[in-house]
């Protein structure tokens, strides 16, 4: 026998939060589809339609990548010391533990999984990953390999090796976990120094509606 479904009791910032069409943070604002299509996101727990998502497309990832590429080379993010990044990515980390229940109840409504699952594994493990990377902004190095020309034998040669952010990073992330997914790709990526475009999965792009097109400018810029 199937135990019935048990709603849970959604607080007030979540009701508010899935309240009206979910938009693409781009280019520092909040912006619908440039063609205004939407679609609808459902409970899969109830099947009841919880919120409507910007349904974006080439021109709105057109968009996006225009901003995240000018963000990366006209901005102090990728230049910036590697502690003040980290410290940045650290409080990243604290708000996501600051707004814990908020952020399970999404994912509980989003992914169908338990309430407390979200609260004990997803959310803090998302916070968790944030934390780990901030200490990884200082800690980047590579191996230098000694230069040996074999028409130069008896000439030594100064070699380094020099870490930088690539640029803009396009990212993917599935259904399955979508908090954490999008979190394990943004924070080794924004700890690197790049800006980051990301594109959410079509059945779970609820609680990550503020990351969907997202980049870092003058410091940190994040969505709630």
């Amino acid at each position: 026998m199937s135990a019935a479904v048990q709603p849970i009791a959604l607080t007030r910032p979540v009701r508010s939060f899935i309240s009206g069409t979910k938009k693409m943070l781009i280019d520092g604002q909040w912006l619908p589809a440039a063609s205004g299509k939407t679609f609808p996101v459902t409970d899969p727990a109830t099947g009841e339609v919880i919120a409507q998502v910007a349904e974006g497309d080439k021109v709105d990832i057109d968009h996006g990548v225009k901003a995240a590429r000018r963000a990366f080379e006209a901005s102090a993010w990728p230049t910036m010391s590697p502690s003040a990044r980290g410290k940045l990515i650290w409080r990243i980390g604290d708000l996501i533990q600051e707004h814990l229940d908020e952020l399970a109840e999404l994912e509980s409504l989003d992914n169908g999984k338990p309430f407390e699952v979200a609260k004990v594994a997803d959310v803090p493990l998302a916070a968790d990953m944030f934390h780990y990377m901030a200490g990884w902004t200082t800690k980047r190095h590579g191996i230098t390999i000694p230069l040996s020309v074999l028409y130069t034998p008896s000439v030594q040669y100064h070699s380094y090796t020099r870490p930088e952010p690539i640029g803009v990073v396009g990212q993917i992330i599935p259904w399955n976990f979508p908090l954490l997914m999008a979190v394990w790709k943004l924070a080794p990526a924004l700890a690197a120094g790049c800006t980051v475009v990301l594109k959410v999965a079509e059945e779970t792009p609820s609680p990550r509606s503020g990351w969907a097109s997202c980049y870092w400018k003058q410091g940190c810029r994040t969505a709630s």
